[in-house]
């Protein structure tokens, strides 16, 4: 478990933890019957913090980006439309039955 993971728990818990002091807040709001504009700018903090946290765990964890390379044989091209801006790659998709497979026989 890397510090990408402990960035995520910790901000994953901080945006949970914002949730409800602004759920508990609007709820003192109701007792006081004071009208409701905005959480509380320590709330706004948390939820700041908790955003870039997960957002850095995001881009941290998975792994090292590599590219797409069409000429690849990993890659190769299944089929070519006529807009060569989608391009279909080999994928898990594969894997599936096809729907001559899912026909009923008869």
């Amino acid at each position: 478990m890397g510090i990408g993971h402990v960035l995520g728990v910790l901000g994953g818990a901080l945006l949970a933890h914002a949730a409800y002091a602004t759920v508990q807040y609007h709820a003192v709001l109701k007792i006081t019957e004071e009208e409701f504009s905005r959480p509380p700018m320590d709330v706004m903090m948390q939820l700041l913090l908790g955003l870039a946290l997960c957002m850095w765990a995001g881009l941290a964890v998975p792994a090292k980006f590599l590219s797409v390379l069409p000429h690849s044989e990993e890659n190769r091209i299944v089929s070519l439309p006529a807009n060569l801006d989608f391009m279909i790659f080999n994928h898990r998709g594969r894997a599936l039955p096809s729907d001559d497979d899912l026909k009923l026989k008869t």
